[in-house]
């Protein structure tokens, strides 16, 4: 046996131990609850099956979906008060729709991927007859009349719409807190941040009180809450989810995605989400059913560049640590793994200009008319630009198609870019954002997500998976980021590296 054989067999032994010691803490559980087979204890393994297995289980009579949705109901109910994820909860409307998709299956009508699954939405997303308050006081009793696309698809799909999800005032900074709900907190660590802007869905699903959950990302926001919580999420190509309505429809920084447990949940919801529309100008073409498929392939020689900090950026050193220790499991897949980064300079002035210019267009007015009600950093990202010139931000975009370019080029030698997610791991829930990583001060409120925001600019499709945990026990996530439009390929790498490493199956001590 040669060196690599034996640390593939000796990672293999430390992965098995880990599962025997899952194992044995689910068989504890089952013994505290007294051996007992009715609604309590099934219930909650229950909640924690995956959600390709909760939708078969519909489809087959195997349970109903008033049956699936009571046992979230009730995980909802013993672990959300310690978490507060879900911030909306609309239970009686639920049992009400979640009967009507039981009925369905009785008569024989034909359902959709996602029959029966409960389902929180993004508070960032309108829905009809919802609240929704995006997280800001002025918006603290507002209800929409109208849904926005992503949750059509997710209705038509037949899933049973519960409530929806905490995020920060606006989705502004990848930390879940606001003034009309207060913090979302960290499962494994309750004085820490579950991180953000989607950071209600990605504790809700790591506590077992969803199957799956939406978000958004702009700047990290499908990656850097499921990297801090433990679950998965995909930050799709521009296009993939269609965005309707918008304001700003060409735009390309923020895009809708999924979160689940696994890559295989999450494309189950891709699959539901995705497709054309022609109220979206920039929809992809390609039917959201291609992400059924099977994701299992094979990757030998497969060639993946690997960085630890894109060439420019300060990480912990505990971050790179357990990112650095699951570096040859894509070897043992079969895969070529290289250190190399393409170049990303001129990044931060790129985002930093780009956003500005996309918060002075959503909250010129917010400031204009409710300036006491909007947090500093909104007011301070707004103001930015506010002062920005045409030709400044046409210089950005001349930047970016270069900066895209370099990039391009790099991934014909790569099929895959793989770096940490986050430059940091979960921190205490009362800082509002990172002041300094390894002793490089960070200037503004978005700096510490510069390995996340400066994927974004590529328009590259990038996940989220889980690759291990600190020695505080604090979940550390890694970033794929693969070629243009090659989402699913993105979503097969994940699922093969979570088979095996098996970190996703873990769950937080408070979920039970």
């Amino acid at each position: 046996m040669d060196e690599k054989d034996d640390a593939a067999l000796s990672r293999r032994e430390a992965m098995g131990r880990g599962g025997a010691l899952l194992a044995g803490a689910l068989a504890a559980r089952a013994a505290e609850a007294g051996g007992q087979t009715g609604p309590g204890a099934a219930g909650a393994e229950l909640c924690f099956k995956s959600a390709t297995e909760m939708a078969q289980l519909v489809r087959s009579g195997g349970i109903s979906a008033r049956e699936l949705l009571e046992a979230h109901l009730r995980q909802i109910d013993r672990v959300n008060p310690k978490v507060n994820a879900i911030v909306t909860l609309v239970a009686d409307e639920a049992r009400a729709e979640a009967d009507r998709r039981d009925a369905a299956l009785r008569r024989g009508d034909r359902v959709g991927p996602l029959h029966g699954l409960p389902i929180a939405i993004k508070d960032l997303v309108e829905t009809k007859g919802i609240r929704t308050t995006f997280g800001s006081r002025i918006y603290k009793d507002h209800v929409p009349q109208r849904d926005e696309l992503i949750v059509e698809r997710i209705k038509a799909a037949g899933a049973v719409v519960v409530g929806k999800t905490n995020t920060p005032e606006f989705g502004a900074g990848s930390q879940t807190y606001n003034e009309v709900f207060g913090e979302t907190r960290n499962p494994w660590d309750l004085g820490r941040t579950c991180g953000g802007s989607s950071g209600g869905g990605a504790v809700a699903l790591a506590c077992g009180m969803l199957p799956l959950a939406d978000g958004s990302d702009m700047g990290g926001s499908l990656r850097n809450p499921p990297s801090f919580c433990g679950v998965f999420g995909l930050r799709p190509s521009p296009g993939r989810v269609p965005d309707w309505p918008s304001t700003m429809p060409w735009q390309t920084l923020s895009v809708p995605g999924p979160l689940g447990r696994s890559a295989q949940d999450a494309a189950l919801l891709l699959s539901a989400i995705a497709g054309p529309d022609p109220r979206a100008p920039l929809a992809l073409d390609e039917p959201g059913d291609l992400f059924r498929r099977p994701l299992t392939r094979t990757f030998k020689g497969v060639r993946i560049a690997w960085s630890r900090n894109l060439g420019r950026y300060p990480v912990e050193p505990r971050v790179n640590a357990v990112c650095d220790s699951v570096r040859g499991v894509f070897g043992d897949l079969g895969c070529a793994v290289e250190d190399a980064e393409p170049d990303f300079k001129d990044a931060d002035d790129i985002f930093q200009t780009l956003r500005a210019w996309q918060f002075a267009a959503g909250h010129e007015e917010h400031l204009k008319t409710n300036r006491e009600l909007v947090k500093d950093t909104v007011i301070w990202n707004a103001e930015q630009g506010l002062r920005l010139t045409g030709l400044e931000v046409a210089r950005a975009e001349e930047k970016r198609a270069a900066l895209y370019e370099r990039v391009r080029t790099f991934l014909e030698r790569y099929d895959y870019l793989v770096l940490p997610v986050s430059q940091v791991a979960p921190f205490p829930v009362e800082v509002r954002w990172v002041r300094e990583i390894a002793g490089v001060p960070m200037k503004t409120y978005i700096d510490w997500m510069a390995t996340c925001y400066a994927i974004t600019l590529t328009g590259l499709p990038a996940a989220s998976v889980p690759a291990g945990f600190t020695p505080e026990g604090l979940p550390v996530g890694l970033q794929i980021v693969g070629r243009h439009h090659h989402d699913f390929a993105v979503l097969q790498l994940a699922h093969a590296f979570e088979a095996a490493t098996g970190f996703g199956k873990k769950r937080p001590p408070v979920a039970g």
